[in-house]
């Protein structure tokens, strides 16, 4: 191949069913994510719903991607897409979280980090 482009053959029925299933279960992920992004009350809660639904339904649409392009070129970009949805995600969204805690934003009323009394509030935070 003197371009130097990769075609690739088409899924078939049974690849294309697989994409098409992995595309509409990503879809959904990422809407409940961006719903509860939209609905829910602070901070803690709105990264939850986001990081694990948006992290699930862009690798769900990364393995669509695999399926369609193959193990090989965008297939592979895809697959490492995923490896590195997987890693960054949780350290995001810890670091969100502990800058959130050491900027004085409370939880819900009753809950507490672990290891710190409860009602102990500000007073009680770390200050470095």
């Amino acid at each position: 191949m003197a371009g130097g482009s990769v075609t690739t053959a088409p899924p078939g029925l049974l690849g294309s069913l697989l994409i098409v299933v992995l595309l509409a279960v990503g879809s959904l992920f990422l809407l409940s994510g961006t719903i509860g992004l939209l609905r829910l009350p602070n901070v803690y809660n709105r990264l939850h719903a986001t990081s694990k639904a948006t992290t699930l339904g862009a690798a769900s649409m990364a393995l669509a991607a695999w399926v369609y392009f193959g193990p090989a070129g965008s297939g592979l970009k895809a697959l490492v897409t995923i490896a590195f949805l997987f890693v960054t995600a949780p350290t995001g969204g810890h670091m969100i979280s502990r800058a959130a805690e050491r900027m004085g934003v409370d939880f819900e009323p009753g809950v507490s980090w672990p290891g710190e009394e409860e009602g102990r509030g500000e007073a009680g935070r770390n200050s470095d």
